[in-house]
């Protein structure tokens, strides 16, 4: 693996969110930060196919550079950024932003994206917290969370009665309207409890 710092090829990545957008100020700046070849995605920020930025990840080589106009160009958000960065990082290919002034083959930019990847981590640990502390609070409410029992009390009462009188599970399933995998379940739990 080459160091960062070595000679290698500087590529661009440009992005635009909509075909009425130009991606011309930045491939000026990119050109001007000197890299040789601009790979253009017209995507949206959230989306997660994007073809020309794949093409380029294949294309780098260990002492390469991977340079954006601005962070937000690249990650759909910090964490799929520092992802990315990350990954750059282990093959060996540098990355740069230039609105940034980023540069993680200087002790610098490396420091800053360190930064980025704890608060990435700080993100979501609260996110985890913040939900873990509204399901306590609704349990404590009663509300058990989840998607609602597709066999209510009389739903389960109605297929008991109809199997007992031989209907056959694909008709009560039409009848109840539910899928026959949600009467086995049914029938296998109150086959279970009657033991």
């Amino acid at each position: 693996m080459a160091p960062f710092g070595a000679v290698g090829h500087t590529y661009g990545y440009a992005r635009v969110s909509t075909t009425e957008q130009t991606p011309a100020l930045q491939s000026d700046a990119l050109t001007a930060f000197g890299c040789e070849r601009i790979f253009t995605d017209t995507a949206s920020g959230a989306t997660t196919s994007r073809p020309a930025l794949s093409d380029l990840l294949d294309t780098l080589l260990p002492g390469d550079t991977l340079c954006v106009w601005r962070l937000d160009r690249l990650g759909r958000n910090l964490p799929h950024l520092i992802e990315l960065v990350t990954d750059l990082k282990s093959r060996g290919v540098a990355f740069a932003s230039v609105t940034e002034q980023i540069e993680t083959s200087t002790a610098g930019g490396e420091l800053v994206f360190h930064i980025f990847g704890a608060l990435a981590a700080f993100e979501r640990r609260l996110l985890r917290e913040r939900t873990a502390a509204g399901l306590a609070a609704a349990r404590e409410r009663g509300n058990i969370g989840g998607r609602p029992p597709v066999m209510s009390p009389a739903k389960k009462r109605a297929a008991t009665r109809m199997r007992n009188q031989g209907a056959t599970v694909g008709d009560i399933a039409e009848i109840l309207g539910v899928s026959r995998r949600t009467l086995y379940r049914h029938f296998e739990k109150s086959a279970t409890r009657n033991s």
